[in-house]
C-alpha cells in the first residue's frame, strides 16, 4: 500500500508542476517615482540679456560659460536646469545687428529640429505670437528623440533667441511623457511672458 501511496503522491506533484508553461525570465524594468514640484513662476530679469521672462521657481538659471571653440558668442547664452525632473532648457541669444542674419538663424533652427527626424515619429510646428513684439516657431517632436521641444523667438529686427529642451538621461518616451506634459505649460509660460527690453 505504501508503494501505491508514494506513486500517487509523486504523480500529483508531477501534474501540479506541469500547470504553468511560461519560462521564467527577467522582470521588466521599473521607473523611479517622480515627485513633481509646486507650480509657481518668477520673473527672470538679468542685466546680461535684452529681454525678461517668467520661469518656474523650481528652475535654476545659469549663464553658459563654455562652448566648443571657447567663449559663447554672446554673454546671454544660458541654461535653465530642472534638477528635480532631470531636464534642462538650453538657450542661445543672437544680436541681429552683429553677426548672422535672421534668415540664417531661422534656417539653423529648422535644420537643428530636422536632425531629429531620423528618430522622430511626428513633428509639429506652431507659430508663436505673444502680442508683445515676440514671434517665432515652436517645434514639438514626438518619439525617442533627445530634444522633444525646441523653439525660437525674435522681433525680426534686433533679437533672436533659440531654445532646446533636453532630458539629461536616455530618452524613453513612455517614461518621459509625464514629465514632458508637466513641464510643457512652463515652456508656454516662458514664451507668453517673454518681453524685449528695447
Amino acid at each position: 500500500m505504501t508503494n501505491k501511496l508514494i506513486i500517487l503522491v509523486l504523480t500529483a506533484f508531477v501534474i501540479a508542476s506541469c500547470g504553468d508553461d511560461s519560462t521564467p525570465g527577467p522582470r521588466p524594468r521599473m521607473y523611479p517615482r517622480i515627485f513633481y514640484p509646486v507650480k509657481s513662476y518668477q520673473l527672470q530679469d538679468t542685466s546680461l540679456c535684452a529681454f525678461n521672462f517668467k520661469v518656474p521657481a523650481y528652475g535654476h538659471f545659469s549663464q553658459d560659460s563654455f562652448r566648443f571653440e571657447g567663449e559663447p558668442e554672446h554673454p546671454c547664452w544660458f541654461d535653465i536646469k530642472f534638477d528635480s525632473l532631470n531636464a534642462s532648457l538650453y538657450c542661445s541669444y543672437y544680436n541681429l545687428k552683429s553677426g548672422k542674419s535672421i534668415s540664417e538663424l531661422v534656417n539653423d533652427a529648422f535644420t537643428i529640429a530636422g536632425k531629429h527626424n531620423i528618430k522622430a515619429n511626428y513633428r509639429k510646428e506652431s507659430v508663436i505670437n505673444n502680442g508683445h513684439g515676440v514671434v517665432g516657431v515652436l517645434f514639438e517632436i514626438e518619439g525617442p528623440v533627445a530634444s522633444p521641444l525646441q523653439f525660437y523667438l525674435t522681433d525680426e529686427k534686433n533679437h533672436f533667441l533659440r531654445g532646446s529642451f533636453y532630458f539629461d538621461s536616455k530618452v524613453n518616451p513612455d517614461s518621459t511623457a509625464p514629465v514632458l506634459s508637466f513641464i510643457r505649460p512652463d515652456i508656454d509660460t516662458l514664451m507668453a511672458s517673454f518681453r524685449w527690453k528695447n
